[in-house]
């Protein structure tokens, strides 16, 4: 199992040498040029295997682009460093990565992309609105699909054996910020806000379902229009609510607007917290206004106990002179997962990959153990609730493994 060691020298294979040295012979003989031709230049199938393509759907344009190179560069530090250990299967990995643009049209474009590109494997995928359609293009093919930052659930409930997770579902999340509320913040009444997309609708639907079964009350439930300059008229309904918690379900975009907005007007409301909103860029859009602000998430690579975490910030801090986005972690064992999958497998064919990530046992990753369950989910997937403070996240409370609250401020 790949554990980073670093079993030996790489040494690339292609086409052998004896191939154009018989066709040159050939040709000096009897054969015409017509029969020489095949011989001397590598076929078209020999090329594409002189590396194992994996792809990377994710949004390389638009009002996610900072989470998605951020993602990729995750993946590449991963491809470099198997590759500096050997590669797989005696031929190195190729990171192949694709804009989705956050976008169903564009992103079922780019999986059609990665297909024509060769690519045995997929990791990646941010929004869950485009990785629905990219994985649907991906299944029709039998290839394999390791997200790295979509939670929607319906991903893994299609029971498809091509889909997996290295990251927690939207309705676990939602059921761990319903307890965080209740139990660390003691929150009665509770505001909660999406931006209409996949992610945000879900996770608030699964998020307001808890706060009900936790015996907490919804008082606001509303979706806003994402990319507004202003949500000014959101933060005083939500404070006419009465509510103690505000929760934004959408991306850090927005929610540096509304904790702007919600400065500005100084409500009542004691917490704002988000979610999929722990990025650097939250902080540098947002300010001073989101000083205190709560994130529920799945833990940020830096505020991982491992030394693997460690070793994972220090090497990419080293390569990118700046620090891992929080999903650069989660493709980081996304391309490990795959990559030891194939080992495994000892094979490049898509069903072979797809299988041995089932059979994948006790993976340890940069963020963890990593497996799978029967759909494709990962097992005790963790999380965790940060907060801004003093510019930059810090722990907030986290759960044991015993499911205790351990508070961190």
């Amino acid at each position: 199992m790949r554990d980073g060691s670093q079993p030996g020298v790489f040494r690339e294979t292609g086409v052998p040498r004896s191939a154009s040295v018989a066709a040159r012979r050939m040709a000096a003989v009897t054969l015409t040029v017509w029969t020489v031709l095949p011989f001397a230049f590598a076929p078209r199938d020999v090329q594409a295997q002189e590396t194992i393509k994996i792809g990377v759907p994710v949004p390389l344009s638009g009002s996610c682009e900072r989470a998605g190179v951020d993602i990729v560069d995750g993946g590449r530090l991963a491809i470099e460093q198997i590759n500096a250990a050997g590669g797989e299967l005696g031929r190195k990995l190729e990171l192949v990565p694709q804009d989705d643009a956050c976008n169903p049209d564009a992103a079922a474009k780019a999986a059609t992309q990665l297909v024509a590109a060769g690519v045995v494997a997929v990791a990646g995928g941010y929004c869950s609105s485009a990785a629905l359609p990219e994985l649907r293009v991906l299944h029709d093919r039998h290839i394999p699909y390791v997200l790295d930052a979509s939670t929607f659930p319906q991903l893994t409930d299609h029971g498809w054996n091509d889909v997996f997770r290295t990251i927690g579902r939207t309705d676990a999340q939602g059921g761990f910020a319903a307890q965080f509320m209740r139990d660390v913040l003691h929150a009665t009444r509770a505001a909660v806000l999406n931006d209409g997309s996949t992610y945000s609708q879900g996770l608030a639907q699964s998020t307001i379902a808890a706060l009900k079964q936790a015996g907490v009350e919804v008082v606001y439930d509303r979706a806003i229009t994402p990319g507004q300059p202003d949500y000014r008229s959101v933060i005083k309904g939500a404070t006419a609510s009465k509510a103690d918690v505000l929760y934004f379900t959408g991306y850090y975009n927005d929610a540096a607007v509304l904790a702007k907005n919600r400065r500005e007007l100084t409500p009542s409301i004691k917490y704002f917290m988000g979610n999929g909103t722990a990025d650097p860029s939250l902080i540098e859009k947002g300010g001073a206004a989101v000083e205190g602000m709560i994130v529920t998430t799945s833990p940020l690579p830096q505020l991982f106990p491992q030394s693997r975490a460690r070793g994972f910030v220090k090497a990419y801090e080293a390569a990118y002179q700046r620090a891992p986005g929080p999903y650069s972690v989660y493709e980081y064992d996304a391309i490990g997962v795959t990559a030891q999958a194939i080992e495994n497998a000892n094979s490049t064919k898509p069903e072979d990959i797809a299988a041995a990530l089932h059979r994948l046992k006790r993976y340890n990753g940069a963020t963890g153990e990593i497996e799978f369950d029967q759909k494709g989910d990962r097992a005790k997937a963790p999380f965790m609730a940060v907060t801004v403070r003093d510019g930059k996240f810090e722990p907030y409370a986290s759960l044991d493994a015993k499911g205790r609250w351990v508070a961190v401020k």
